[in-house]
């Protein structure tokens, strides 16, 4: 089978200087070691701009972040390759090879450009999650959404133009109004790259059922998010109370403004010590989304979207990549067969990409 994670938040952790190369310690939880001790194939690259950065500085900032994702592939060629496509990721892991696939996001970077949307998908992007914690110039988000009630006029034509290149929708991030503007608007099945059930965890960044299953009729497939916060409620009142979120808001901010600093990375370090310490919800929790997530939508339309590099705090037991291949075994423990397995593990996020670019 092939391992795939939909979204990992690396390329931002290579824009702080990440060596992907090296097994590196202190939370760091996706580099090319750990993948491959944890199992995992292939993973989609999320070049992610802030929803607070001007459309301007995101285009920028979102094209640097390309190069420096392309850079580290070519600087690991003996280990890792680019893959823009279904079948090369097989052909990656023939060649014992990491396929790394790229998407965006938000979609702030391509301001008002359908050309910069061709621009960014010629570039290997190939999905688009439209927005993040703010409305933009696409649609809502689920954090704000008060702007257009859904898509903007542009987001439509976003959308007709992404189904034209064939380049994926992902509605994760999306408000309720937006994910059903894009059930509608689009032609082909679209993706929840990294989004938990909303029945087991009441966050707005989760899926209703009623979503969940248009996703599944629409032919799409929800790719279950390992942050504890989506996971678990307890856990989101556990975080809440801690105040580390507060805490940490500034010295990250600081770690990044120059992370070759190394009293700024150590004091970052010391906020993700206080954060590993909380009681956090066992890995099993994942499992249990991917249940419910079956049981509402059918085996067919399930995955792993894991966040890594974007999340600050994993599930216990979930710490890194390298412990991916704990989720088969507790899958494994709960009755799931081998194919069945097979799906959930990356085939039928490559059989939905690969429909998108066979239409």
């Amino acid at each position: 089978m092939i391992v795939l994670d939909s979204h990992c938040d690396t390329p931002s952790q290579i824009h702080r200087l990440r060596d992907l190369a090296a097994d590196n310690d202190h939370h760091a939880q996706v580099d090319f070691p750990k993948l491959r001790r944890g199992g995992v194939d292939a993973a989609f690259f999320a070049i992610y701009t802030p929803a607070a950065m001007s459309p301007d500085k995101a285009t920028g900032y979102a094209r640097q972040l390309l190069s420096e994702v392309r850079d580290a592939v070519r600087s690991n060629s003996d280990v890792a390759a680019l893959a823009a496509s279904p079948q090369e990721v097989v052909s990656c892991k023939a060649a014992g090879k990491f396929a790394v696939c790229m998407g965006m996001e938000n979609g702030t970077p391509i301001r008002r450009s359908l050309s910069l949307l061709g621009e960014f998908f010629r570039s290997g992007v190939r999905y688009m999650t439209l927005c993040h914690s703010m409305d933009n110039l696409i649609c809502d988000s689920c954090a704000q959404g008060n702007t257009w009630h859904g898509l903007s006029p542009f987001g439509k034509e976003v959308i007709r133009e992404m189904n034209r290149l064939g380049m994926m929708v992902d509605v994760s991030h999306a408000s309720d109004e937006s994910f059903y503007d894009i059930i509608r608007c689009s032609e082909v099945p679209v993706v929840a790259s990294h989004s938990c059930c909303r029945a087991l965890a009441f966050h707005p960044r989760n899926l209703t059922d009623d979503m969940i299953r248009a996703l599944a009729g629409k032919g799409g497939v929800v790719q279950i998010n390992f942050f504890p916060v989506f996971l678990d409620d307890g856990f989101a009142k556990v975080l809440s109370g801690s105040g580390l979120s507060e805490k940490g808001e500034p010295v990250e901010a600081d770690f990044i403004s120059d992370p070759s600093d190394p009293a700024r990375r150590a004091a970052w370090y010391s906020v993700l010590d206080e954060l590993a310490a909380l009681p956090r919800p066992s890995y099993r929790r994942i499992a249990d989304h991917i249940d419910h997530a079956v049981e509402v939508a059918g085996i067919d339309h399930v995955g792993l979207g894991s966040d890594f590099d974007g999340i600050e705090v994993t599930p216990a037991g979930m710490e890194d990549a390298g412990c991916f291949s704990r989720i088969f075994d507790e899958l494994r423990m709960r009755g799931y067969g081998e194919g069945d397995i097979a799906k959930i593990a990356g085939g039928n996020f490559l059989r939905v990409w690969d429909s998108i670019l066979s239409v």
